[in-house]
């Protein structure tokens, strides 16, 4: 049975930074891509960014690209999200995903996850 369980959410202040963490457990993180959602009260789901099985590539949505940094220990089985620059429009419960991959690739799309976390909730206050 896959897990994810997600960590590092909390309240900041705008110009904070911020690091979310995923642990998996159950599958071989390795054949996985992992990518990060995020939900803000009163909006649909978005993507975030994303992370091949390799760690070798990369995607960033454009409101998070020059800020963020997504990456992957994959002795750990972790996958984690820096967040620099945070400002009121990143508050949002933030969603770890994970999607198995046969090439070294990096979905955007939600459906192309097959395991979700319960979300970690980011609160940034002006």
């Amino acid at each position: 049975q896959v897990q994810l369980a997600e960590s590092g959410g909390g309240v900041v202040q705008a110009g904070d930074s911020l690091t979310l963490s995923c642990t998996l457990s159950g599958i071989v993180f390795t054949s996985f891509a992992m990518g990060w959602f995020r939900r803000a009260p009163g909006k649909e789901r978005e993507f975030v960014a994303a992370i091949s099985y390799s760690g070798g590539r990369t995607e960033y949505a454009s409101s998070v690209k020059g800020r963020f940094i997504i990456s992957r220990d994959n002795p750990k089985n972790t996958a984690r999200l820096r967040m620099n620059s945070l400002s009121p429009e990143d508050t949002a419960v933030y969603y770890c995903a994970a999607s198995r991959r046969s090439t070294d690739t990096v979905p955007t799309a939600p459906a192309a996850y097959e395991s979700w976390g319960q979300g970690t909730q980011v609160t940034v206050s002006s």
